[in-house]
């Protein structure tokens, strides 16, 4: 059985136990990256530049906005702009390293939640979902009943809406200025 024997006669046990699950394992994959990523002086020094550069370049932006736009004024904007990218393609890849770590945590504990509850429903929807959505929710599941909930569908919803309200919570979140970076960013309109 995959919960203690108290839990077992509770109705909402499985639900309970992967909500407290996927709980643990934010907390954990958080703890590894605060070792990681979060207490290093690079990643300090690299989310102060983000920062800094971030409001700079806000700055200049609004001041630009009142005045017309000289050449001097846009170069120093573009260059605000470069080296934030850069700073923000930076942090992508110091965080890389810490990524590799956590995903073999969430690779096991998932593999370990699967073997616990295979083909077991551990929820059930409110609802009737849509083509795709049914099929990741009724992944491994036997029967017809669309609002049956598989735990990997839970533990997806779990995983991402907790580990993401726990960084907030910690303070872990991305520097606002590196949002939209990463390894991948959008590309830049002006350089077409």
């Amino acid at each position: 059985m995959a919960t203690p024997q108290f839990l077992s006669s509770f109705k909402y046990s499985d639900s309970l136990t992967v909500v407290a699950i996927s709980i643990c394992t934010a907390v954990v994959c958080e703890a590894i990256s605060w070792i990681l990523i979060y207490r290093t002086n690079s990643y300090k020094s690299l989310k102060s530049s983000i920062d800094k550069a971030s409001k700079k370049l806000e700055t200049m932006k609004t001041e630009t906005a009142k005045v017309t736009i000289k050449k001097s004024k846009t170069k120093k904007i573009d260059r605000v702009e470069t080296s934030l990218k850069e700073s923000s393609r930076d942090l992508s890849l110091f965080k890389f390293k810490s990524g590799a770590v956590v995903a073999l945590v969430l690779f096991i504990v998932f593999g370990l939640l699967n073997s616990l509850f295979e083909g077991k429903v551990v929820a059930k929807l409110p609802f009737k979902p849509i083509g795709i959505v049914m099929k990741m929710s009724h992944r491994g599941l036997q029967g017809d009943d669309a609002t049956d909930c598989s735990m990997a569908f839970l533990y997806f919803l779990c995983s991402i809406s907790i580990r993401t309200n726990l960084q907030k919570f910690l303070g872990f979140s991305p520097p606002r200025g590196a949002a939209g970076a990463g390894l991948f960013p959008m590309p830049d309109p002006k350089t077409n």
